[in-house]
């Protein structure tokens, strides 16, 4: 029961580290915000975002009633309506039997292969395991997916394909317990600052050795015993090289590959050509570089690698992340604590989105949907009748997109997602936007997707609502209702069971699955009795313990801190060979320069959150860096207004001259609507697990005149609810 004063324990809404916030509440407002020094993820630290950014809460251009659109839209003719004059108010009933109505319409004319559903990595286990079971139990379509697509879907698919497990091994707390730790593509002082002050203290007390392989000479590269500059997409040849090295000098763990994996002999062939110098030519990093890292992490007692989205988003982002999973089996850094494969995730809950089944190919705890076994069991869940469900592989998040017309995708339900910032070129993206027949968006504010929404369904923050997110370290946490939810908004899952009752009464299929929950403590008690990993966890036993590592496999099992002691979910780990593909797009005379993109501090993603927070005045506008030899042949200057275009799109904005980038490489963040920086990346896709290529986009940088600099992003809907 909230009471007039309070302190309440949460979990941070932001990255995917998962601190532990004390939300200190005076008459229904949160006025400050702390962190206990025994709290077992982030030892009372915070960053910047966790102890000020929650005030976006409180923005007036916060939607807290629900709206439909005065015009209805035709495929098309969409448009985009920031002004609120443009929409009307409705009450719930309203608006949920108009979008049960739309979606049942749509699903009776063109069928399931026509629904989709973009789940959310900012909402809570609860939350997305409802939506995709209402899409696949009603719809029958496995078109579900959320923005691990555009984050970790190739180390996801990576991990699956060498171990049989796609979660970080090991808990980031443990990089104290590393001899040497291998950091690429990753920056995590802006995108993990509680991971990075355990990985400087790591350097600093306790005597790791840190090796940094990134395009970008990030802050780590100060405690870096070596730094490694590598060119953009060319990890494979890198990495493949530190093996070579191995193999050569005969530094791999023998016991552990006869004992542990497979395919050693196929794997080892195709290491032959990866020489240091062969990976030298391509990459750019010195030989001699990659033969002491490779002789540095492999003879290391406990050695660990950290990867981010360097990794994976990539045309090859699989082969990427293969490449640091070779080496990990070739050297035996795995199933022990101060070891492991650990990708760092980037949103508070895209883990557990993924464990709850929010993803095309995979019911909850990565059940295939195209395995009939996996099938049945979801069907007698879910009281559905045998051969209900789709055993039909579900279209991702950037296919979604692009099949949208018709014979295609008609109807698309996004929750938290903004897709008009997130995919990759997104003069494409916008066009498909507008030939949706019918749109609808969950969210707080009308963001530059909801815009084009036919209704907008006010949804409760984080803070208003009971529920759960899984971190990084696969570590399940309570997220505890602090403040009445604002308005008329309300909790997600609260809205799916709403909605989804309407729509089973409209297609006739009464008691299909169950809704009726009273509070979500039921909904993650039923993801449990058919996830495994899931078994042991329950409300009560957070709320006694804290947090619970999965896999917990049953109520009385303490959960798992590292995985992997005794063998892997595959049986054996498996070697890849490996080949070396060029990225997609390479630097020439026209474009000469090869644009990364990713995040800043003070930020985070499409900026929803973050830019109706004060955290905007931190970091108040777009800049590209760029290194200051590039800028003097370009004769630029720190602050001028520059252009940068791709062969898809260009933008103005403002040139911050840093050595923290390396020649020939540009970096703009993705936060800012003005100068989207999606408006130049490559939407072509890895084969395998259909991620795009953000990190390789080559790009011409030219000086602007100051008065085309894009406005500074004040909010954008007038008026206010």
């Amino acid at each position: 029961m909230l009471t007039p004063e309070c302190i309440v324990s949460t979990v941070c809404p932001f990255c995917g580290v998962g601190c532990n916030l004390e939300l200190h509440v005076r008459d229904g407002f949160i006025y400050k915000v702390t962190s206990p020094f025994d709290a077992v993820v982030n030892h009372g630290n915070l960053c910047v975002k966790g102890r000020f950014g929650y005030d976006f809460i409180y923005n007036p251009q916060r939607i807290t009633v629900p709206l439909i659109r005065k015009t209805p839209q035709r495929p098309g003719e969409r448009t985009q309506a920031f002004d609120l004059s443009e929409w009307r108010e409705a009450s719930w009933d309203e608006a949920l039997d108009y979008v049960a109505d739309r979606l049942v319409e749509i699903y009776r004319k063109d069928g399931s292969h026509a629904m989709a559903v973009y789940c959310c990595a900012k909402a809570t286990n609860e939350d997305n395991y409802l939506l995709q079971k209402m899409y696949r139990a009603l719809f029958r379509t496995n078109n579900v997916d959320h923005c691990t697509r555009l984050c970790h879907a190739a180390s996801v698919v990576a991990l699956q394909m060498a171990i049989g497990s796609a979660a970080m091994s090991n808990t980031a707390a443990e990089v104290i317990e590393n001899d040497v730790f291998i950091l690429t593509g990753s920056n995590p002082t802006e995108n993990h600052p509680i991971i990075a002050l355990q990985m400087k203290a790591a350097v600093r007390k306790y005597g790791a050795k840190l090796i940094v392989v990134d395009p970008r000479r990030i802050e780590m590269v100060d405690y870096a015993t070596l730094y490694l500059p590598i060119k953009p997409g060319t990890d494979v040849p890198v990495f493949s090289a530190m093996a070579h090295v191995i193999l050569k000098e005969g530094l791999y763990n023998r016991q552990f590959i006869a004992e542990r994996t497979e395919n050693f002999e196929a794997f080892a062939a195709s290491m032959e050509k990866f020489t240091p110098e062969y990976a030298e030519n391509i990459s750019g990093v010195d030989r001699d570089l990659i033969i002491e890292a490779a002789r540095l992490y492999a003879t290391a007692k406990n050695a660990a690698i950290y990867w981010a989205l360097g990794i994976p988003e990539s045309s090859h982002g699989v082969a990427n992340a293969l490449s640091l999973i070779n080496l990990a089996l070739l050297t035996g850094h795995i199933g022990r604590r101060g070891t492991g494969l650990n990708p760092l995730r980037g949103q508070n809950n895209v883990q557990g989105a993924s464990d709850s089944g929010a993803m095309p190919w995979h019911y909850p705890g990565y059940q295939r949907v195209d395995v009939e076994d996996n099938a049945r069991r979801w069907e007698q869940a879910w009281n559905i009748e045998p051969g209900g469900l789709s055993r039909e592989l579900g279209l991702t998040t950037t296919e979604i997109l692009s099949s949208v017309g018709p014979g295609g995708v008609r109807a698309l339900y996004i929750m938290g997602e903004n897709p008009m910032m997130s995919e990759p070129n997104l003069n494409h993206t916008r066009k498909k936007m507008q030939e949706l027949e019918f749109l609808v968006a969950q969210d707080l504010f009308i963001n530059e997707s909801g815009a084009f929404a036919d209704v907008f369904l006010p949804a409760a923050s984080w803070a208003e609502k009971e529920g759960t997110f899984t971190n990084t370290d696969r570590r399940v946490q309570r997220v505890r209702q602090v403040i009445p939810p604002r308005g008329q908004s309300r909790p997600d899952w609260e809205i799916i069971c709403d909605l989804a009752k309407r729509i089973e009464k409209r297609l006739g299929r009464p008691q299909t699955a169950y809704w009726d929950y009273r509070h979500p403590s039921e909904v993650l008690e039923e993801m449990g009795r058919y996830v495994p990993e899931y078994a042991g966890v329950t409300y009560e036993r957070l709320e006694r313990e804290g947090g619970l590592q999965t896999p917990v496999w049953d109520r009385q099992h303490p959960g798992t801190p590292f995985l992997f002691a005794d063998t892997f979910p595959r049986g054996r780990g498996k070697f890849y060979p490996l080949d070396y593909t060029p990225n997609a797009e390479m630097p020439d005379e026209d474009y000469p320069f090869v644009l990364s993109t990713g995040r800043v501090l003070e930020h985070w993603h499409g900026g929803t959150l973050t830019r109706h927070s004060w955290l905007d005045d931190l970091f108040p506008e777009p800049l590209v860096d760029i290194h200051p030899g590039d800028a003097a042949h370009l004769g630029i200057q720190d602050g001028d207004a520059v252009r940068v275009t791709s062969r898809r799109g260009s933008i103005v904005l403002r040139a911050h001259v840093t050595p923290k980038t390396n020649p020939g490489v540009v970096f703009i963040p993705f936060h800012f609507r003005e100068a989207a920086a999606n408006l130049l990346t490559h939407d072509i896709l890895d084969p395998q697990a259909k991620i795009p290529e953000y990190k390789a986009a080559v790009v011409r940088v030219t000086k602007a005149r100051p008065e085309e600099l894009g406005a500074r992003a004040e909010p954008q809907v007038r008026g206010r609810y």
